[in-house]
């Protein structure tokens, strides 16, 4: 072979290469690409059919869940793209979506009463539509409702069960800077509670979130972490994982509350107790621990590592340091935040179960009430809340050296 032939095969081997490379490149970009534009809903006298309006293929995972019943569609390397939301009819009942993890968009269907998945099927794009997946509902027993639940099981994701780290005194660090975890609650699928201005929980739980980090990021006293920074979910128990994994010496969780009575307003927080503090604090935490449900986990299957007597015997010293901050933390807030008479409350909350790491929740007010909403929406009452936030911590913590000398 000539050098002139060596050469010219080296260039086509170059060409192949560098076209498989942007092969590739455009195949991950296309299946990272789909969209969803839209989602309709039509029925007929022997079912309820649900479209979704796709920007290109995919390949859903459908799966069914029990009590209550639901229709879980998992869509993979997808986003909404959709306009507003439209009205179900039929055997659904209202629907929810959202960023289930980074490569799982996740629609769930809660259905009236038992029914079943009749036919799926995708539909190519055709004259004036793009893409299609189609989803025929039809009601049924509720014995043969359980029987689909149980033939869906293989489509269902695979729950990822965690080592438990070791468990450390929650006053580990001396020295250095504090690790502040903050939790903004729901997000994703489950949005939490819509009040009257018309916002979810889980935007402005997101928005305080990020005015606490700033603030506290303005001190250089902090190391500050977000179990979530996006509109994406987690689990409960992860929630605290996260806190656990980042070895906090705080962890925050931030909600928004609501009830029937409109003319309710004001912030509390919630320290971990067996037994709720008075009625509301128990229905707070039959709310807020129906997260994992409400986002579509099958509860049954999921894990949970801190159970029974690792949170009896590690927990005691935790929730001394639970308390003491809680009460540090209602004190500040008052000082720029409407909160409630009774403000230092105790629930059987799931995300503030980490044995090691001092835990609240944080109620910042009610989205049920017109004023409290707007103010927990707005730049101001977020900057107030912030600026609470950060002067609780920064007592909690020259408390914690003085004790210690």
């Amino acid at each position: 072979m000539t050098r002139a032939e060596k050469n010219f095969t080296a260039m086509i081997r170059h060409i192949v290469v560098l076209l498989t490379v942007i092969f590739v490149q455009a195949s991950i970009s296309a299946a990272s690409s789909v969209d969803v534009e839209g989602v309709r809903f039509g029925e007929n006298a022997s079912a309820t059919r649900f479209v979704i309006d796709l920007s290109g293929t995919t390949s859903p995972s459908v799966f069914m869940l029990a009590d209550p019943y639901r229709i879980v569609i998992d869509l993979p390397n997808a986003s909404w793209k959709g306009k507003a939301d439209v009205k179900p009819i039929g055997v659904v009942d209202g629907y929810r979506h959202g960023l289930f993890s980074d490569d799982t968009y996740r629609i769930v269907l809660d259905l009236k009463q038992p029914a079943v998945v009749a036919n799926a099927f995708s539909l190519p794009a055709g004259r004036g539509s793009g893409p299609r997946y189609v989803i025929d509902i039809k009601k049924e027993s509720r014995s043969k409702f359980l029987q689909a639940v149980a033939s869906s099981k293989p489509e269902r994701p695979a729950v990822v069960t965690r080592a438990t780290p070791e468990i450390a005194s929650p006053r580990r660090r001396a020295a250095g800077k504090r690790v502040i975890v903050l939790d903004p609650g729901h997000g994703g699928p489950d949005p939490g509670n819509l009040g009257v201005i018309g916002v979810h929980e889980k935007v402005i739980t997101l928005k305080i979130a990020r005015a606490i980090r700033d603030e506290l990021n303005k001190t250089g006293r902090y190391e500050v972490h977000l179990t979530r920074d996006r509109d994406i979910f987690h689990k409960v128990r992860e929630r605290f994982r996260i806190a656990r994994r980042h070895k906090a010496d705080l962890f925050i969780s931030i909600h928004a509350d609501s009830i029937q009575n409109p003319k309710v307003n004001g912030g509390s927080v919630y320290n971990l107790s067996e037994n709720a503090s008075d009625k509301e604090a128990e229905r707070l935490a039959a709310r807020e621990n129906k997260s994992d449900l409400i986002a579509g986990l099958d509860l049954d299957a999921t894990d949970d590592t801190l159970t029974g007597i690792l949170i009896d015997l590690a927990q005691r010293e935790t929730l001394n340091y639970s308390a003491q901050f809680a009460e540090i933390l209602v004190s500040e807030m008052r000082t720029d935040v409407p909160m409630l008479r009774r403000a230092h409350r105790f629930a059987n909350l799931g995300m503030l179960k980490a044995p090691d790491v001092p835990s609240v929740l944080l109620e910042a007010g009610y989205l049920t009430n017109k004023t409290n909403a707007r103010f927990l929406n707005s730049k101001n009452g977020q900057r107030r809340i912030a600026q609470a936030v950060r002067r609780a911590i920064d007592r909690y913590f020259a408390e914690l050296n003085t004790n210690a000398r």
